[in-house]
């Protein structure tokens, strides 16, 4: 008798972002949008390729390698075989997570200008 496998937990933060990139497959770029970012893969929407094939998201001059892990009509999974540390996708992510722990409220409350009321009455 046999255990179920109980799944891993994944090793890197997800991060939501939108990245346009171009997926480079073995006969055509497609063009996408990479709505879910972390070190070691993405999710793509506009973008499906056949499970287990190979592909390159190309971004800000960079290639990224990837291996498509699911794949549905309009978007697909990927995992990246080397991990990014660097380059302008890895930067995209910093930004992204950057972005994340600023409170939206704290970001508006610093521009508005010391006035009374709705016309800036003083």
């Amino acid at each position: 008798m046999t255990t179920p496998r109980l799944p891993l937990p994944r090793r890197h933060e997800r991060t939501r972002v939108a990245i346009d990139v171009t997926v480079n497959g073995v006969l055509n770029f497609v063009e996408g949008r990479i709505t879910d970012l972390s070190e070691g893969g993405a999710r793509i929407d506009g973008a499906s390729m056949p499970a287990r094939s190979r592909c390159e998201i190309h971004y800000g001059g960079q290639v990224v390698y990837a291996v498509v892990m699911w794949s549905e009509v309009d978007r697909m999974g990927v995992r990246f075989p080397y991990e990014l540390t660097h380059g302008p996708l890895y930067n995209a992510l910093d930004r992204a997570r950057a972005a994340a722990l600023i409170d939206p409220a704290q970001i508006f409350h610093g521009r508005r200008a010391v006035t009374f009321g709705r016309r800036g009455l003083n």
